[in-house]
């Protein structure tokens, strides 16, 4: 068998179960969704059954990435929780995996975030995971003086969210905590929501470094840099921050959050069509939310947006709603459309403040539908002016062979404008068509980079032949990927491939897209090829 998960990576931590074990590897071959959560799910809970420690581990921890990689945050709560209480039933059962009692103290913070994002996990089960999380690394760790107060600036509690907040900024950096340019636009965030803008973009600068080595910077920082710049009269710099990291976020699955800054941003400088289009175009991830968090937000910035517009004379003009659900589609004019926005922003904020007993989210909607421009409109530069190379993190040159990284493999699919996830364990995925595509870094020194593809149709088990004779005629007449059928236990077979690439000796940006684009156009055709059989 080829492919599938690889538990235990640090220490003999195979599942014990040999039934379990196979069930667990045939899971790694599903195809990203529903079915393969479902049976993750099932395989964790038939470990617990049979006391077989190790492969529920194992099962949950693919859970949580699972549920990282499809966009569903708050379900990875039950499954983290879960494996605390695993990990206590057993205190030396992480002592043969280190990588992984590493990797439970990530998804604790994970799902302390994943908390504040939505209204569905009470308070005192976040604060249940927090304290085990402290209990881990030491109540004075900087990550859990961050959590504590983004956990009481989220209840509207800032008296003890800035103490907190002293406290965290008091500690060294923590390796815990994430990524060092994102916790500085996650104080920028804070500062920003409780009034200190000038504060806020002094706090970005870190992340703004052209030398900085995140992959999510610094768009993430000029997004929220933009109302803070706007309101202390760096208007120029705002619209440049805005015309850039929209660029990037208009495509970006995991960018919801940032988007409702880029409405309010347009709105607020005075270009209620350009707000319009940009609401437009986002609005169908309304339907398929980063968080209710996000959602809550983007929805109160698009009511405002609706509400400008109508204010300055476009009331009659219409947006186009895409149908979800039992919602059909719809041509709404900006008055209706700003109606349903602002009833979707209030029931999510409701629900946040039924959960934590304050008034503090309604309280910010009714902020956010209070403001107004303030003056004339921001002029916007040209989109061909606005990327300054002084900005950008360092890349090689097109020509310029440097080692494998993560960074280089995502700057190449946002070149192409690919859709796609990063889950914690690094593996990107993103699915074209008929194909879901994984690639990985493998090796010592991540030096090696894999790509899988999985084809989205399955045959039944009756066509077991038919299926090896496809496969083994496919490895005859082309050369990439390498092809191979995988049976799985309810009988359904998978049609799957990789390629293989050794860059032991460094790759220029320029081969590592030709790489990429080659995974992906053969794993299409793979894929389509399949999908074509009769």
């Amino acid at each position: 068998m080829t492919g599938g998960f690889a538990p235990g990576a640090d220490g003999p931590a195979a599942p014990r179960d040999p039934g379990l074990a196979a069930a667990f590897a045939d899971a790694g071959d599903l195809p990203d969704g529903e079915a393969r959560l479902a049976e993750l799910d099932r395989i964790a809970a038939r470990a617990d059954a049979l006391g077989d420690p190790h492969s529920a581990l194992d099962a949950r921890f693919a859970l949580v990435a699972a549920y990282l990689r499809h966009g569903g945050r708050w379900r990875i709560i039950e499954p983290v929780r879960r494996l605390l209480a695993t990990v206590e039933r057993s205190p030396d059962l992480l002592d043969a995996r280190p990588g992984d009692a590493e990797l439970l103290r990530r998804h604790l913070r994970q799902a302390v975030e994943a908390a504040i994002g939505t209204p569905r996990i009470g308070l005192d089960q976040a604060n249940a995971l927090l304290d085990a999380l402290a209990r881990r690394v030491g109540t004075e760790a900087g990550v859990v003086a961050q959590l504590r107060c983004r956990l009481a600036d989220h209840a509207g509690d800032e008296p003890t969210a800035r103490r907190w907040y002293d406290r965290w900024t008091a500690t060294a950096p923590d390796p815990e905590a994430g990524c060092p340019a994102c916790l500085a636009v996650r104080r920028a965030e804070l500062l920003a929501g409780w009034g200190d803008d000038r504060a806020a973009l002094a706090a970005l600068r870190p992340a703004l470094d052209a030398g900085v080595d995140c992959t999510d910077q610094p768009e993430r920082a000029l997004a929220v840099g933009l109302l803070p710049w706007l309101r202390t009269g760096a208007a120029g710099r705002a619209a440049t921050a805005h015309l850039r990291a929209y660029r990037r976020h208009r495509r970006e699955r995991a960018a919801l959050p940032y988007l409702a800054a880029q409405l309010r941003f347009c709105a607020l400088a005075g270009h209620p069509d350009r707000a319009l289009d940009l609401l437009a175009e986002q609005l169908p991830r309304l339907d398929h939310p980063h968080d209710d968090l996000s959602a809550m937000e983007f929805a109160a910035a698009g009511a405002l947006v609706c509400a400008l517009a109508a204010e300055s004379g476009r009331a009659a003009r219409r947006v186009r709603r895409p149908g979800h659900a039992d919602r059909p589609t719809a041509d709404l004019d900006v008055a209706t459309l700003g109606t349903d926005l602002l009833a979707e922003a209030t029931r999510l904020a409701g629900s946040f403040d039924a959960r934590n007993g304050t008034g503090h989210h309604a309280g910010r909607i009714a902020a956010w539908l209070a403001e107004r421009p303030t003056g004339d409109p921001v002029p916007l530069p040209a989109p061909e002016s606005v990327d300054d190379p002084a900005d950008e993190p360092f890349l090689p040159s097109a020509e310029e062979p440097a080692p494998l990284s993560l960074s280089q493999l995502t700057a190449v699919l946002d070149t192409r404008g690919d859709v796609y996830a990063v889950d914690a364990a690094g593996v990107v995925v993103g699915r074209w068509d008929e194909a879901v595509v994984q690639f990985r870094l493998l090796g010592r020194d991540g030096e090696i980079l894999h790509a899988r593809v999985v084809a989205a149709r399955r045959l039944a088990a009756g066509r077991l032949a038919e299926a090896y004779e496809f496969c083994n005629a496919w490895n005859h007449d082309r050369l990439l990927p390498k092809a191979y059928v995988h049976e799985l236990p309810g009988g359904e077979l998978v049609l799957a491939g990789d390629v293989t690439t050794d860059l032991a000796h460094g790759v220029a940006p320029t081969q590592l897209g030709i790489l990429v684009d080659a995974a992906v156009s053969t794993g299409v055709a793979y894929a389509e090829a399949v999908a074509a059989l009769p």
